[in-house]
This record gives C-alpha cells, structure tokens and sequence, in this order.
C-alpha cells in the first residue's frame, strides 16, 4: 500500500525557481571541485544560501548563482570561464549531451560577465550549450557583435552536435520567448535564413522544432517570405513537411488565405455549416467551459477542414485579448455530420490571468467565424 499522502487543493504548489536548491548547487559545487580544487564548496554554499534566497524568484536565483560563482572563481575571468567549461564537459562525458534546465546559471555567468570578452565567451557557449542550453545568453552578443555571430551561428548549424546545431537556430530567432528581443532581426531576418536553410532536414526532431519555430517568429513580420520558404520547402521529406506545416501555425491560426491554401484549405467554404453551439452560461474562475457544436457538410464534395474556436478573453483593462486553439483538421465528405465536445480550462497561470465579464467563444472553419457564443466569467468562490 502506498504511504503518499493524497493530493489537495491545500498542497503547496511547485515552483519552478525550487529547481535551484542546495541539493543541486551542492553536487555541482562537488564537480567544480573536482575540476579545480582550489574552490572553496563551504563559503561558496554559505555565501550563496543566506538569508535573502528564500525571497528570490528563479531568474533572480540563476542571477545569483551567477554572482556568486564570480566570487569564488579566478578574478581573471578568462581563467574563470574554463573552469565552467570544464565542469560541462565532465557531466557531458558522464552523462552524455542534454538539454538541462536547472545549470543554466552557467551561460548565465557567461552573459554576464563575458560580453567584453567575445573570443573567450563564445566559444564557451559553444561548449557549455551541450549541458545546458545557451540560447537565452548569446542574445546579447547578437545584439552587440551582429555580423560575428551571424557567421558563427552558420558554423554552429553545420557542427556534428545536435545541440550547437539547435543552438544556431533557435539562439538567432528574432522573438525568443523569454529572451532579448533582437530588433535588426525582426526588421531583416537575412542572416537567419542561411541557417535554417541548413537545418531544415535535421535528423534531430529539437533541431527542426527550433527552425519552425524561428519560421513562425519570422512569419509575424514577413509572412510572405516565410510563405515563400514553405512553397520551396514543401515535397522535400517528412521532416521538412512538419517544419512547414509548424513553421505556419501563426498564419494558420490568422486565417491567412495563402496559408490556409498551402495545405488545402478553403477559406469560407460555402456549404460548411456550424449548429447548435451550445457553452456553459458561466464559469467560474478556476473552472472549466464546456461547449458542444456540431459540423455539418451540405455541399456535393468533400472538403478539408481546419476546426478552431477563439476564446476574446477579458482583460484587466477592459479591452479583449483573442487566443486561438486548434480543435483538429478533417475532411468531410459530403452530406456528412460530425459532433463535437470541448472544455477549455480558466485556471490562472504566470502567463495568463482571467477577469470577471461577459466573454465570447467563437467557432472558426478555415479561418471563418462560423459560430459564436456569450458567456459570463465569474470570480472564485471564497469561503
């Protein structure tokens, strides 16, 4: 019998900033030793887990990390940053190349204190992003060292690693969530497409993830030319199909009429008929929206679909923020009927907030509202 205790609405939730927690800096406290045993693990820890750390939130935790490290590294940072890099290459060699969130702090030190520094910093990144992803620290070398990068990024993406190869396209993105935004590349994303032109057949399924996604932010400002790339791109495998078909979500969702004809799709197919959309009255915040519509076909030939519903959330405003979320793609031959039931949760997230107000959920075939419905979010219940 299991001795866990049940899960309740009273458990404290799990916070992502807890991944960086004395467990952790402990062990890699102990690798860094073994690399260089002039550090010093006691104050280190001491130092680094005093009274301020419960307060502070995960970027501000891998920051610290960071800072602290610098103390106790060589003042030279050309011969601190080795040290780092030798740590990576030691988990690397145990462990084998890995996408780690939780060491991050250590490109971050690289960010930090090594943008003067590009000839041992980049490099560094180079090694260090085959334990734990440097995209989010080559953005400001990006910014301050474009036409370098650019080059060193096109070297990346032909590099016999998978991770520096996901590196030089998902760290050149012009919108990197989370990450600094790079203006020249929103503007003219020219240096990007050599890369991606490179990676867009990538054994590595991270690797053509990251060039439709670099596709999809480019599609937001250009989407003609990221239209153009998808036409030329099509046929050439199943890999690059998926990246296309990825890489043109946005536009999709947009119901842009030329990616909606890419693959097939119709906009405002006549004959195509939402009924009977019926959603919950209310919905209380925490909760869930149940709505159920059918789908009917009344014209003589089949017909490939693109099914979505948008949620115009209320904000705090009192504006209307729209999000779009994908139900299925289907053909329907004709005369034919189909059913179909949804829930969308309004729970509350870091990213995403939810407001009290009339709200409308709205059915889309092909990019066209073919349906809508009002309904009430209301607060939680206390008490």
């Amino acid at each position: 019998m299991s001795t866990a205790a049940p899960a309740t609405a009273a458990q404290e939730p799990f916070l992502l900033k807890n991944v960086f927690n004395r467990e952790l800096l402990e062990g890699y406290a102990l690798v860094l030793s073994s690399v260089w045993p002039e550090f010093d693990t006691h104050r280190f820890l001491n130092r680094l887990f005093d009274e301020a750390w419960p307060a502070l939130e995960l970027k501000e935790r891998m920051r610290r990390i960071s800072v602290v490290l610098r103390e106790f590294l060589p003042p030279d940072y050309a011969e601190a940053v080795p040290i780092l890099v030798a740590t990576t290459r030691r988990m690397v060699a145990e462990s084998g190349e890995k996408l780690t969130f939780e060491y991050m702090f250590i490109p971050d030190f690289v960010q930090h204190f090594g943008q003067d520094h590009y000839e041992v910093s980049v490099p560094a990144l180079g090694e260090i992003t085959r334990w734990t992803s440097a995209e989010f620290a080559v953005r400001p070398f990006l910014l301050r060292y474009p036409d370098r990068m650019a080059a060193q990024m096109l070297v990346w993406s032909r590099h016999e690693s998978p991770m520096l190869r996901r590196l030089s396209s998902e760290g050149i993105r012009p919108r990197l969530p989370w990450g600094m935004g790079v203006p020249a590349l929103k503007k003219d994303p020219a240096p990007i497409l050599p890369v991606l032109e490179n990676l867009k057949n990538d054994p590595a399924e991270t690797v053509r993830r990251s060039v439709a996604n670099n596709l999809n932010d480019i599609a937001k400002d250009h989407p003609d030319l990221v239209l153009g790339i998808a036409r030329r791109w099509a046929g050439h495998s199943p890999e690059t199909d998926w990246v296309v078909r990825h890489a043109c979500r946005g536009l999709l969702k947009k119901g842009h009429p030329e990616a909606l004809a890419l693959f097939g799709f119709e906009q405002g197919v006549a004959g195509i008929s939402v009924e009977a959309l019926r959603a919950d009255a209310e919905v209380r915040i925490g909760g869930r929206l149940a709505f159920a519509f059918e789908l009917a076909n009344t014209t003589s030939q089949p017909c490939a679909l693109r099914l979505e519903y948008a949620i115009n959330y209320c904000t705090l405003s009192g504006k209307t923020s729209r999000k779009i979320f994908k139900i299925k793609e289907l053909e329907m031959n004709s005369g034919e009927r189909a059913a179909f039931a949804r829930a969308q949760r309004f729970q509350d997230f870091t990213t995403r907030k939810h407001y009290p107000g009339t709200h409308q959920i709205d059915i889309l075939v092909n990019g066209k509202v073919s349906a809508s419905a009002a309904f009430e979010v209301i607060s939680f219940l206390h008490g």
